[in-house]
């Protein structure tokens, strides 16, 4: 049955302005004034700024749809002649955003075969412990970031396995609280472990290319990002664990079997594999391993992609119909990435990020500093911009050419911001994994004060981990803090 509509509010009703409402207003403003009445500022780099502060300021404190913000910017940077109308449609063939949709068709078929729920069933059946169950359900979810982009498809995938397992657990509500809240946890902070985890990755990837001409490739990703995710995943799970299960809850043994989660799925999660689930596991693994392998073939993972994705949607072979996969791209998440790409290359090339970047006292500041206020800034950032990929849209430009002042390396403090800007999980409403697994009908869940408990011990631990990757253990893979002289 559908669910009812709800009738339309009347035209006088209005939103009442919050107090931060009206600082951002004033803030704005304030900014407006002092562009227009800067001197030094060529033409193209005053209204590149003028349009940048006027989106953030949108995102921020209005209701209105951020894509819908960013194609105006983008729109209105192509008016005034700041970016040529081919910068702005020319985004949208741009490699990172094929790489995304095919990867949407390859996660549609892999959703269509319940290979998934067959994975997890697996590995979550083997705990005899709360610690095991809260651990291997980590490392699951973690794996799922290589089968399924952007963290809001993979927490709708995962959802009927965490129902599976709170119904197996019924009769334990602390522990389905911990579960509720280590899903989208895991989600959020393991998308770093793959370029296609999250549309922020491609917009990083964009914006260095753009700022400096680097490229980072899926497997340069792969290399600094897996680990991370693993280790702050791992670590968020321990956080998780402590701060919503009491000591007995921890030491009372946990059983749960294929059969319990069976009951719960509508595809088989146990025997042998049929054929359209062997199809599709052989083919996700060979995409994923030529993606890995891109230095030894030199084929560009975005080719790779779309040969993977035409084999997953044709008639012989494939385990989904084309049409059917291309309606789960989310097209307005690909319209923003784009336009915000198009206001990248306008902070660039107008000088407007080099000039903005002047104005801070950056001289003889020591590395470390630099990219902790990076990270700290990024950790904190989901408190004003909702929207993980505006958040990037703003602050990686911004940050790219802040580092090349200080003599950072700025492929380091981008992805550092990024990595930063996972953590997003202090309010129910920032960010939608968050928000899918806070209101479950029938489910016990987390409430605002779980989630704030939580955060006061995650956020800290999170840019630390993030701060330490940057600063001793990617220069060990080969990206040093320190732009090479």
């Amino acid at each position: 049955m559908p669910p009812a509509t709800r009738a339309p509010a009347p035209a006088s009703s209005r939103t009442p302005l919050r107090p931060h409402h009206y600082a951002t207003l004033l803030l704005t403003l304030a900014l407006c004034a002092l562009l227009l009445a800067t001197p030094s500022l060529s033409l193209d780099a005053r209204l590149t700024l003028l349009t940048f502060v006027l989106a953030t300021a949108a995102w921020i404190a209005t209701p209105v749809d951020d894509t819908y913000i960013a194609l105006g910017a983008g729109l209105a940077l192509t008016a005034t002649g700041v970016i040529g109308s081919d910068t702005l449609f020319g985004t949208l063939g741009d490699a990172t955003v094929w790489l995304l949709i095919c990867a949407f068709v390859l996660a549609a078929a892999v959703a269509r075969t319940g290979l998934a729920g067959r994975a997890a069933a697996f590995l979550v059946s083997g705990a005899r412990t709360v610690r095991q169950l809260t651990h291997l359900t980590t490392a699951a979810l973690v794996v799922t970031a290589f089968a399924v982009p952007a963290t809001s498809g993979r927490a709708a995938l995962a959802l009927p396995v965490f129902l599976a397992l709170a119904k197996a657990l019924a009769g334990r509500r602390r522990l389905v609280v911990m579960l509720a809240l280590l899903f989208p946890t895991v989600i959020l902070l393991s998308a770093v472990a793959t370029l296609i985890g999250a549309g922020a990755h491609l917009i990083t990837v964009s914006v260095l290319f753009e700022a400096t001409g680097r490229r980072v490739g899926f497997t340069q990703w792969l290399l600094l990002g897996l680990p991370l995710a693993v280790v702050s995943s791992h670590l968020a799970a321990e956080a998780v664990l402590l701060t919503t299960t009491r000591r007995e809850d921890r030491r009372t043994p946990v059983k749960i079997t294929t059969a319990q989660i069976q009951q719960h799925s509508d595809r088989p999660v146990t025997g042998p594999l049929a054929s359209s689930e062997a199809r599709c596991a052989a083919l996700l693994g060979t995409v994923v391993l030529l993606w890995c392998s891109e230095p030894l073939h030199q084929v560009p993972p975005a080719v790779v992609a779309l040969i993977g994705a035409v084999v997953a949607a044709s008639p012989a072979l494939g385990t989904v119909r084309l049409k059917e996969a291309l309606g789960t791209v989310p097209w307005s998440l690909l319209l923003f990435m784009a336009a915000t790409m198009a206001m990248g290359v306008a902070l660039a090339d107008s000088s407007a990020a080099s000039w903005l970047m002047s104005l801070l006292p950056l001289s003889g500041v020591p590395p470390w500093a630099f990219l902790t206020a990076v990270v700290v800034v990024s950790t904190a950032a989901h408190l004003i911009l909702q929207s993980r990929s505006a958040r990037s849209s703003v602050l990686v430009p911004l940050v790219v050419a802040a580092a090349v002042g200080v003599g950072v390396n700025p492929v380091a403090a981008a992805l550092a911001s990024t990595a930063a800007a996972g953590f997003c999980h202090t309010l129910p409403a920032s960010a939608k994994p968050v928000t899918l697994y806070s209101d479950l009908p029938g489910t016990p869940t987390y409430t605002s004060r779980d989630l704030l408990r939580l955060s006061a011990v995650l956020a800290p631990l999170t840019a630390a981990t993030v701060l330490l990757f940057a600063l001793a253990v990617w220069p060990l893979l080969g990206v040093p803090v320190l732009l090479p002289r």
